[in-house]
């Protein structure tokens, strides 16, 4: 059987190697690593027209949006707050458009962090713009315990609560359509989402499973995005 093909979307900013200070398309390694060991072939998908993510989209087994910058406030009625950081519009709107194709096509999708957040604003939610206690200092992973809410897509992955490597400080406020919780953090804090009612795979997870050694939820997503049935 082929490798499924996952689409892993990518930040857009200025970045050094070797001689070189220029504008570059990247992901932290741990993504594509993640979906390799996970059995998936990994193609970055940097941000562009989001006329143009339907055919990105169609040209993929699965979807991962990665982890980022905060969401725009105004995305979901808000206004700033002080603490939340300057927004990717960009990126914004390109993984917007990519999750709302991947949902039209039934294509497997997985949100991670931040991508969590947009499931949840492209269906019409909103966003706690500041937590603490979800972060270590800046550039360190913090980690706590996830309880997955049983008989949801996401305990089928994990069955029991885990701890999970965690950095952000932002997180779910009013649930977008259709979407179910399928797991908590100790305080409340919602930490997976997902569609229960939808054909395919669409979960998305607030912590940063590229960041540790525990492969299941992208197994999962990898399944799917080979052909297997994501509720069997």
């Amino acid at each position: 059987m082929s490798q499924p093909l996952i689409g892993i979307s990518t930040y857009q900013q200025e970045a050094s190697w070797g001689v070189w200070t220029l504008p570059a398309a990247l992901v932290p390694a741990g993504y594509p690593r993640l979906v390799q060991r996970s059995g998936g072939l990994a193609a970055l998908l940097p941000p562009g027209d989001p006329a143009t993510a339907a055919a990105a989209v169609a040209r993929l087994d699965g979807l991962v949006i990665a982890g980022g910058a905060d969401v725009q406030p105004a995305r979901y009625g808000a206004e700033p707050d002080p603490r939340t950081g300057p927004p990717s519009l960009d990126r914004d709107a390109w993984e917007l458009a990519l999750i709302e194709a991947a949902l039209a096509a039934d294509v497997p999708l997985l949100g991670i962090c931040r991508g969590l957040q947009l499931l949840n604003v492209a269906l019409g939610g909103t966003l706690v713009q500041h937590l603490d206690g979800h972060a270590g200092p800046p550039g360190v992973f913090e980690r706590h315990e996830i309880t997955p809410v049983p008989g949801t897509l996401l305990a089928r992955a994990l069955p029991e609560p885990v701890s999970v490597p965690t950095y952000h400080h932002q997180a779910v406020e009013r649930l977008g359509r259709g979407l179910l919780v399928s797991a908590h953090a100790a305080d409340g804090t919602v930490e997976a989402l997902e569609l229960p009612d939808g054909p395919g795979f669409a979960l998305a997870v607030q912590w940063h499973p590229e960041a540790g050694d525990d492969t299941r939820v992208m197994d999962a997503l990898v399944a799917a995005a080979g052909g297997a049935s994501p509720r069997e």
